[in-house]
């Protein structure tokens, strides 16, 4: 389907990866990982054909088409959504027009004997052929169903593209793409601008896609979800496994060290025989052995173990000044937008010092409470700021405020004041900006790099409580870490919006559950809301909850003790059961294939066909049972 053989790139000098060679098949569904910087946008638009090959070559089937969901989007104004996701349909509106035009020339001629006319009817047989073999009479059902799909609601279908965020209008182009039939999708970070329904969604289209995916993600959960392969770029090299992330992490451990003990059990051998060398050099008598050592030890191929790169950030947040023990008190506030109410009768107390968790499903009002604290927008209710409270804030899309024409050490300096602009320098260099890199353009960094330069920015400015909306988008899983370890570190007060159970494990004693217009507090860190909702995850609890029925709810509108109790033994038994049933159906699958394969001998065996009919009987019976706790469970 596609190969890349001895593919090379080079930016001032330097090469980002050096002579890599893979192919691409259907089926694979490949997750691109490595830092942020590492080269990983680059392949994206080069296996795309948006940027020219320095060396080596990308060759493709004839007519494979690729479709490349970008980082960074731009629509033509004045079209609706609907509209703009049919543009992934351009051969069949061609079509349509060619058909439209056919119509009315039909149905304003009346020279029906002419040659014209004769000639009108047969292009609108063909054309029309054409139009059902596109899919013309399908694409309009199955826009809106990818819609739909990636979270649009049908009263969205008619809006202008440009009344939509940049997370929407990356979904419509995403839409767009999913429903090109592609045999080659490249996905940039698709799940940055995603709830939690969209991911699920998403990962179950992927699932099933028969072509070949190469997804840019900083996901673990969605990559060990989606990909059965992994490719890592690595200081100028790829390490290619037919493994999904977590698995791919554990393998390459695992060589890792087998290259290691292999290397000094190598190097063991080469200094026994070098001392050999030296000892019998001496020796006349000895000399041919010597020498005959050494071509040895020439013609030895030395162990190379992989090299990883381990350069990280280095982040801290000092605190400006000391503010007083509550720093921000909310009352009975409220904010709408037109009809829809998006927060209402809020009541919220901050102490100085504490971490703070912001979860639920998107569209709550998290982001939104967190642009009221910094004054973004306006409320209704009180909000009250303590004493020398001073607020810094990481906005979800903080990145897009850089502007892409400035240099990286330009726009730090422009942020920075008296006080600290000899210090830029020494920031940059923290945050991986060293040497000639600081000359680099904003628009040509990586997703990743922005938010590290968006984070060095902040810290330009004095701060005592620190408001940050999903800080991690774009951040390579080293970089995470080393933000959380800073974010433990920080003596000040943390309020954070967040979707990622790993990165908020630890760091947070306080979560405030958004749902409905109202917020619910949990004193304790995310595990123990976690343990307190009863889910294993944010997925679980993100998922839109299905409504409990009438009849099995109490006067206070929750269930009892004895009916929690009850279903859940009854959910026990049905998973024990449908593990029992798919043992039994392989047993028998088993006994199959032996009478298939050796039909004589296997009814010969005088105990065969009791086993084989006992496997039925309790597999009927299994069945029954778990129709039986079913419907129990259901009532």
């Amino acid at each position: 389907m596609l190969n890349v053989h001895n593919l090379s790139v080079s930016f001032g000098g330097e090469y980002l990866f050096n002579e890599i060679t893979f192919k691409l098949s259907p089926g694979d569904k490949v997750g691109l990982i490595g830092k942020n910087g590492a080269g990983k946008s680059t392949m994206l638009k080069l296996l795309a054909k948006e940027m020219p090959l320095d060396e080596g070559t990308i060759a493709t089937d004839k007519e494979i088409k690729i479709g490349f969901l970008k980082q960074d989007i731009d629509f033509e104004q004045g079209r609706t959504v609907l509209e703009e996701s049919y543009q992934a349909f351009e051969e069949i509106k061609l079509v349509e027009q060619k058909l439209e035009s056919i119509n009315t020339q039909l149905a304003e001629r009346t020279d029906y004997e002419s040659e014209g006319y004769n000639q009108l009817m047969i292009d609108l047989n063909d054309y029309t052929h054409r139009y059902e073999i596109l899919g013309g009479y399908n694409y309009q059902g199955d826009t809106e169903k990818v819609l739909q799909g990636l979270g649009f609601k049908r009263e969205d279908f008619e809006k202008q593209t440009e009344t939509f965020s940049g997370g929407w209008r990356m979904r419509i182009e995403l839409a767009k793409l999913l429903l090109q039939n592609n045999d080659i999708l490249l996905l940039d970070e698709p799940t940055n601008h995603l709830d939690i329904e969209s991911i699920l969604w998403l990962e179950s289209f992927l699932k099933n896609y028969v072509g070949a995916v190469v997804i840019v993600s900083h996901d673990k959960m969605f990559l060990d979800n989606v990909t059965n392969r992994t490719i890592e770029i690595s200081l100028g090299r790829i390490y290619d496994f037919n493994k999904p992330y977590t698995q791919y992490l554990t393998l390459r451990s695992e060589i890792k060290e087998q290259q290691l003990n292999a290397q000094k059990n190598q190097e063991r051998e080469i200094q026994q025989a070098e001392r050999l060398i030296e000892k019998f050099r001496a020796k006349s008598s000895k000399a041919s052995m010597a020498q005959s050592l050494i071509k040895k030890l020439d013609k030895i191929e030395r162990i190379e173990v992989d090299q990883d790169d381990n350069s990280v950030m280095n982040l801290r947040f000092p605190i400006s000044k000391q503010p007083g023990k509550v720093v921000l008190e909310i009352t009975q506030l409220g904010k709408s937008y037109g009809a829809k109410k998006v927060l209402e009768r809020v009541d919220l107390m901050v102490e100085r010092g504490s971490k703070v968790a912001f979860v639920g499903q998107n569209g709550q009002g998290k982001t939104t409470l967190a642009k009221i604290i910094v004054d973004e927008l306006d409320y209704t209710g009180n909000l009250k700021l303590g004493h020398n409270v001073e607020l810094g804030y990481f906005a979800q899309n903080q990145a897009e405020y850089l502007d892409g024409n400035k240099t990286i050490l330009d726009t730090m300096i422009d942020a920075a004041n008296e006080s600290n602009r000899a210090k830029v320098r020494d920031i940059l260099g923290s945050f991986l900006f060293g040497g000639d890199d600081v000359e680099k353009q904003v628009k040509v960094l990586s997703g990743g790099e922005r938010n590290r330069l968006a984070l060095a920015k902040l810290l330009l400015q004095p701060f005592n409580v620190l408001v940050m909306d999903e800080p991690t988008n774009h951040l390579d899983i080293k970089s995470k870490n080393v933000l959380k370890q800073a974010l433990q570190q920080f003596e000040g007060t943390l309020i954070l919006v967040s979707h990622d159970r790993d990165f908020l494990q630890g760091l947070t004693d306080t979560v405030y559950e958004f749902k409905d217009g109202n917020i619910k507090q949990y004193l304790g860190d995310i595990d123990y809301y976690l343990e307190q909702r009863n889910v294993e995850d944010f997925r679980a609890i993100e998922k839109k909850e299905e409504s409990i029925p009438e009849k099995v709810k109490t006067d206070s509108g929750a269930l009892d003790y004895k009916r929690q109790k009850k279903i859940k033994s009854l959910k026990n038994k049905l998973s024990a059961l449908e593990k029992e049933i798919s043992k039994l159906e392989q047993q028998i699958a088993d006994y199959d294939q032996e009478l298939l394969m050796n039909y004589d001998e296997t009814i010969a065996k005088t105990d065969f066909f009791d086993k084989y009919n006992g496997c039925k009987k309790k597999l009927e019976d299994s069945m029954l049972e778990w129709e039986n706790v079913s419907l129990e469970l259901e009532s």
